[in-house]
């Protein structure tokens, strides 16, 4: 298997392939794809082989197959939509892709194909509220989640039971949970074994931990943890949020501080403790980690340049590797093993 990693530039209409080695972190380019409309979230099918790609600029749609053997991207099909995305998933099945309109104030739940290009009319378009940023189903893919921010938003997380065979979302119940601090709920990562979900907090800078209940798809907060180092008193916001798949580190941006904030996961509770934060790109929008967790690439959206890094396997810190000129305004990286 290889690691590739793909980078949407809104402003350059294209989106990148790398080739990353295994050992070194380093990126090799391998080919790039003109997107027109602004290409910026990215989501892959569970079985690699398509990339889905939202046009915030043109609000469209569109998903490519992806070589396995070069990570090379041929468009299957465009569709238009109501609003422009902000976030893009697909359910755990590969069956719908799941949407996120920010401005749009909705979510959406479109049909996949055979061929597994997305397909038109959505079989949902459900008003919820301005700033839903983000939609992914739990590992059970039987419920559904909405953060919004707060501010233009509600400061909510919407809480939706999902039908995998129709694609059909409902409101649960309770149908939203409220944190009680001005937090922003922006995106989440669901921990590899613990019924766990981490929410990052675009204003709160911070994020939250929530227990989710198995048997009600209902989410119960149980810590709040700062992104900053103490005494930093300046503008901010949090952007992504990852965990790695040893479930062991968190990490979640600071735009404004533009840091890295690392987390250790306790492995019992689930309960963060903070690492520190390691300088990166200026207003960091975007980040992936490696398969293995290995390796850490953050893109700066307001440099134009992916600021790499090594993760410590046992402490979780980052010690910092090159830093790659990759576009105007890199808006999602998506990283996955091709092949084998």
């Amino acid at each position: 298997m290889a690691c590739y990693m793909y980078v949407s530039l809104q402003d350059d209409d294209k989106v990148l392939v790398f080739t990353m080695d295994p050992e070194s972190g380093k990126l090799t380019p391998k080919s790039e794809t003109p997107v027109s409309g602004g290409p910026s979230p990215l989501a892959i099918s569970p079985d690699r082989k398509v990339l889905y790609v939202g046009h915030r600029g043109s609000s469209e749609m569109s998903s490519f197959r992806i070589d396995q053997d070069t990570g090379a991207l041929t468009r299957t099909g465009t569709l238009s939509l109501e609003a422009a995305p902000t976030f893009l998933s697909t359910d755990r099945k590969g069956k719908f892709v799941l949407s996120a309109y920010y401005q749009g104030a909705h979510t959406a739940v479109h049909p996949v194909g055979d061929d597994g290009a997305v397909g038109d009319p959505p079989i949902e378009w459900l008003e919820t509220a301005t700033g839903a940023h983000a939609m992914q189903t739990d590992p059970s893919n039987r419920f559904a989640f909405v953060p919004h921010i707060a501010g233009n938003g509600p400061n909510a997380i919407f809480q939706f039971r999902f039908d995998e065979n129709t694609g059909h979302i409902v409101p649960n119940s309770p149908p939203r949970v409220e944190p009680e601090e001005h937090l922003g709920p922006r995106h989440f990562c669901f921990h590899p074994t613990q019924d766990i979900l981490y929410f990052s907090n675009e204003q709160g800078c911070s994020v939250t931990g929530y227990r989710l209940d198995t048997s009600t798809g209902t989410l119960s907060a149980f810590q709040t943890i700062t992104t900053l180092p103490a005494g930093y008193t300046e503008r901010n916001t949090c952007s992504q949020i990852q965990v790695s798949s040893s479930g062991k580190f968190l990490y979640a941006p600071n735009r404004g501080h533009n840091s890295i904030a690392a987390f250790s996961v306790d492995p019992t509770s689930g309960r963060l403790t903070a690492i520190g934060q390691v300088p990166t790109e200026a207003v960091p929008g975007s980040f992936s980690l490696d398969p293995e967790g290995k390796f850490l690439f953050a893109a700066g959206t307001e440099s134009g340049r992916l600021a790499s890094y090594r993760i410590n396997g046992e402490t979780g810190e980052l010690t910092p590797l090159e830093t790659y000129s990759v576009g105007q305004r890199p808006s999602d990286v998506l990283m996955t093993n091709l092949g084998g």
